[in-house]
């Protein structure tokens, strides 16, 4: 029996990286890589989206052997590259809480939640299944914040390193983390990295050749994740 992969992205240029990837094959509305069975899912892009989108298709009835989360990023870290791979260990909503003052105070420092209520450590989702800790000998594992508004300010900036210490910001990792979590999927993120988390600046992005890069490594990883 193959094993059965829902590849989740936000958009369809995204989900074009898996489709273009060396060796895919087409099967009906599914694509065969080696062992691999592996169902598309586009659920546009935020977290209300992916977590909206998986829901549903979850729904269905049908559960996949393992998801995965892939597609483009920004970089806090001036050691990771325009176009490197990498693979997000951790995330969190880092933008849900509350401001108090010049202060931000997630709701777990507010005393709205549990920050250690399931899937939470901490505030913090992590990705630490065994498929992860192999995939760590492949790629970068890097911490991960997910975001409603991609940051573009000095200010963003400088308050997100200080609170979470990221490598690199989404739109959808966090919810993609959560319902896999909840619904006990194994789960596997990648991110391509785009472009810098600065002053935005669009003419310093290159967002062909992280898809580009990111569509050369999924033939590799989907190989090794049907090994």
């Amino acid at each position: 029996m193959p094993r059965k992969i829902l590849f989740v992205t936000a958009t369809d240029a995204e989900a074009d990286a898996v489709r273009m990837a060396p060796g895919m094959k087409t099967s009906g509305d599914k694509l065969i890589c080696g062992g691999a069975e592996i169902s598309i899912l586009v659920t546009g892009i935020g977290s209300v989206a992916t977590a909206w989108g998986m829901s549903k298709w979850l729904a269905s009835g049908e559960k996949p052997d393992i998801a995965v989360n892939a597609g483009i990023a920004g970089s806090f870290s001036n050691l990771i590259n325009i176009g490197d791979v990498v693979l997000p260990f951790e995330d969190c909503f880092a933008d849900a809480g509350i401001e108090e003052g010049n202060a931000f105070l997630t709701l777990g420092e507010a005393g709205l939640d549990d920050p250690d209520r399931f899937p939470f450590r901490n505030g913090r989702i992590y990705a630490d299944s065994e498929i992860v800790k192999k995939m760590s000998a492949v790629l970068k594992p890097v911490r991960a914040v997910t975001v409603n508004c991609s940051s573009g300010s000095e200010l963003t900036i400088a308050k997100l390193l200080k609170k979470f210490n990221p490598e690199i910001e989404t739109m959808e990792g966090a919810a993609f983390f959560y319902i896999c979590s909840r619904e006990e999927i194994p789960f596997l993120a990648l991110r391509s990295i785009s472009n810098r988390i600065e002053l935005r600046n669009r003419k310093n992005w290159n967002i062909r050749l992280a898809l580009d890069n990111l569509s050369e490594k999924l033939n590799e990883i989907f190989l090794f994740l049907t090994d």
